[in-house]
């Protein structure tokens, strides 16, 4: 189990991206949450199996008018106890 923050930079916002991010959290049982920030980019803290991470951000790429130039990764320590992935 390992925790991401995860930057993304590219065409990311008002394109379906955190809906996206939703939707492939729980279907692959991750945990966190997604935010757009005010510079363009959207924010992700984002917890589960690295492979399931990795499958979350391969489905949010697939995205039609997603596109995803960058991303600026860091580890967090894990958050015991949480539940589903929430947009904000």
């Amino acid at each position: 189990m390992v925790r991401k923050h995860i930057i993304f930079y590219g065409s990311v916002q008002g394109v379906g991206f955190r809906w996206r991010a939703r939707n492939a959290a729980e279907h692959f049982s991750c945990t966190g949450w997604a935010k757009n920030e005010w510079d363009g980019s959207v924010s992700m803290e984002i917890q589960g199996e690295e492979e399931d991470i990795d499958r979350v951000i391969l489905a949010i790429e697939k995205g039609t008018f997603v596109r995803i130039d960058n991303m600026d990764v860091k580890v967090l320590p894990v958050v015991e106890r949480e539940y589903g992935f929430r947009t904000e």
